[in-house]
């Protein structure tokens, strides 16, 4: 289910009414300015000037821009990216070889912040929310690639993260290369808290795997992902 609590925060309030009225006699049209005060009633009743034509037509145009213009991509697509649907929501998936982060932690986790080894991850992100697996393999991903639960805290059992102290901002003209660098950023950023579920993502216990990591040095051990039910056809949608 889709969270829609933040859409309470915000009021629109009606303006302006527009009326369109057509001839029987010769098909032409007229179209009449209604203004609405704070109690919606009409006042100012006036037929549609040029000056509001324009600046009506400004507007939508401006809105259609800003649709067209997200995870806009001028040149050759990034060898990384699997899919994309460049939608007022957008959806972008791609994956990323093992390499080192910094990484943050709670206090209460007794986990120093600092580099670690990570394995390759697949990524699947809107403008509001980011997925996450892990990879057992560094080539690229197909359709039939098992997925693997993310090594981390902070997840949902559907491989949701939660961001927690990150504020996420993505612009609504956007461009890909810029939205995956956003969310990589942002990724990075959180700091890790505590699980969400009730079993570990790893095999091993999850605090001892990244004591274990943090500043030594140490691949990852891909031998203690946890292999999920999915593929990546199944997340295609």
């Amino acid at each position: 289910m889709k969270d829609i609590t933040n859409l309470f925060a915000e009021s629109y309030l009606p303006v302006k009414a527009l009326l369109f009225y057509t001839s029987n006699a010769d098909n032409s049209h007229y179209v009449e300015s209604h203004d609405l005060d704070k109690n919606g009633i009409a006042t100012n009743v006036h037929p549609l000037n040029g000056r509001e034509c324009a600046d009506l037509a400004d507007k939508l145009r401006a809105d259609e821009i800003k649709t067209d213009n997200f995870l806009h991509h001028n040149s050759l697509l990034p060898e990384n990216l699997l899919w994309y649907s460049p939608q007022t929501e957008g959806s972008v998936m791609w994956h990323t070889p093992k390499m080192t982060a910094n990484l943050f932690f709670s206090p209460s986790l007794n986990i120093p912040d600092g580099q670690a080894s990570l394995p390759p991850l697949l990524w699947k992100a809107s403008r509001t929310g980011l997925q996450l697996w892990a990879l057992q393999g560094e080539k690229r991903p197909q359709a039939d690639t098992p997925l693997f639960h993310a090594p981390f805290f902070n997840f949902y059992r559907d491989a949701r993260v939660c961001m927690g102290n990150v504020r996420i901002a993505i612009p609504k003209d956007c461009s890909l290369m810029e939205f995956i660098r956003l969310w990589e950023k942002y990724f990075f950023a959180s700091h890790f808290s505590h699980l969400l579920i009730d079993a570990s993502p790893v095999k091993m216990n999850i605090v001892q795997l990244w004591q274990s990591l943090i500043n030594t040095g140490k691949g990852f051990p891909i031998n203690q992902l946890k292999k999920s039910p999915l593929k990546l056809k199944d997340i295609l949608s």
